[in-house]
């Protein structure tokens, strides 16, 4: 009997098991954290590592606790809103206000003629200017309008192929049909 010719021994395989959800012990405090969380940007699963519980439990909590899922969706959309803004402001062009602390010498002479020199410092306002974040643009118009702004360029399939000729001038012409000058 050929070796090549006898059928290999098949190993039987274990169905993967699906990983269970364990409800866990909701607390009504839960929803106030998550809040606070999403607000930090967390996700499903990062609220999951924080309580202890798989990602699955997150998705049942919010299914069983409206003030759960609500909290969650409360954080999250005030933080995408604040990102949102705080990119909006970066793609213009803006004066901001800062405070800046400066050196004041003031110089004089005393009765004597001395020359007595007094140091203070003053906080001043300084009206700053903040050019537009280029990328930030870039990101915002790709985003909003993916047509009109997108990298990939797509021509159509009847798009005309033309022919160009461009003269460089004499001594440039790489077809030699003009003698130089």
């Amino acid at each position: 009997m050929n070796p090549e010719a006898q059928p290999q021994a098949s190993v039987p395989t274990t169905p993967k098991r699906k990983k269970k959800t364990n409800p866990g012990p909701y607390q009504e405090e839960y929803a106030q954290q998550a809040y606070k969380l999403c607000l930090l940007g967390a996700i499903d699963r990062d609220l999951g590592s924080f309580f202890e519980v798989t990602r699955e439990t997150i998705v049942h909590w919010k299914a069983e606790h409206l003030a759960f899922a609500d909290a969650i969706a409360r954080g999250k959309r005030a933080a995408d809103m604040d990102v949102a803004e705080s990119l909006y402001r970066s793609t213009l062009d803006r004066i901001v206000t800062t405070k800046q602390a400066i050196k004041c010498k003031e110089v004089y002479y005393d009765e004597n003629g001395k020359r007595v020199e007094k140091e203070r410092i003053e906080v001043v306002e300084v009206e700053k200017h903040v050019p537009a974040d280029f990328r930030s643009q870039q990101f915002w118009l790709r985003n909003r309008n993916p047509k009109l702004w997108s990298l990939k360029h797509e021509e159509p399939d009847d798009y005309p192929v033309r022919s160009l000729t461009i003269n460089l001038g004499p001594g440039h012409n790489p077809e030699g049909d003009e003698a130089p000058a």
